[in-house]
C-alpha cells in the first residue's frame, strides 16, 4: 500500500494569488512611472514650443498621467494575452524591436477602439469614429509610444533573459574589476 504524501511547498512552487498580484502591480508602477515621466517631458516640450508661438493653449500633465496610467495597464493586459510571445524564441534585439512593434500596435488599437466607445457614450453615430480621428495626431503619438516602447521593452526582455535579481544587481551594485 502506498501512501500519498501531500506535496510539500518548494523553491519551485508556482506564485500564489497575493505574489502574482503584488508582482503585477510592481510592473504596472514601474512601466506606469517611466511612460509618465515621459508623457510629462513631451507635454513640457510642446507646452514650450506653443508658448513661443504665443498660443495660449497648453496641455495638462494630468492628461499625461492618466494617458501612462492607461497605457501601462494596456501593457499588463497584452501581456497576459501572450502577445508578443513568440518572438522570445529570437535573438535579443529582434525580440524587443518586435515586443515594440506589436504592443504601440496594440495600443494603436486600443485608442481606436477607445474612441468608438466614446462616440457611444455621447451619442455620436460609431462609423464616424475613423473619419473624425485626427489622423496626424494619432500617428504622431504613435511614434513617440514605439520610441518609448524600445528601451522599455529592452529592459523587460532583458529582465526576463538575466532573471529579475540579476539586472537588479547589474543596475544596483559595483561592477567586479579585475587587477
Amino acid at each position: 500500500m502506498t501512501s500519498r504524501n501531500p506535496p510539500t511547498p518548494t523553491a519551485s512552487a508556482a506564485p500564489g494569488f497575493k505574489q502574482r498580484a503584488a508582482h503585477e502591480l510592481k510592473d504596472f508602477a514601474i512601466v506606469s512611472a517611466y511612460l509618465a515621466v515621459l508623457f510629462c517631458a513631451v507635454i513640457t516640450y510642446t507646452n514650450l514650443l506653443v508658448q513661443r508661438y504665443d498660443d495660449p493653449a497648453t496641455l495638462n500633465y494630468t492628461f499625461a498621467i492618466i494617458n501612462a496610467l492607461v497605457i501601462g495597464k494596456v501593457i499588463l493586459i497584452g501581456e497576459m494575452m501572450h502577445l508578443g510571445k513568440s518572438a522570445e524564441s529570437r535573438p535579443l534585439y529582434q525580440s524587443v524591436l518586435l515586443k515594440s512593434l506589436v504592443f504601440a500596435l496594440f495600443v494603436f488599437a486600443f485608442h481606436i477602439l477607445e474612441e468608438f466607445i466614446k462616440r457611444l457614450i455621447h451619442h455620436k453615430p460609431a462609423g464616424t469614429v475613423l473619419h473624425e480621428m485626427e489622423w496626424d495626431q494619432l500617428i504622431a503619438r504613435s511614434i513617440i509610444i514605439l520610441c518609448a516602447f524600445l528601451p522599455l521593452f529592452a529592459f523587460r526582455e532583458l529582465r526576463r533573459v538575466l532573471g529579475e535579481e540579476k539586472l537588479y544587481d547589474l543596475f544596483t551594485h559595483h561592477p567586479e574589476t579585475s587587477s
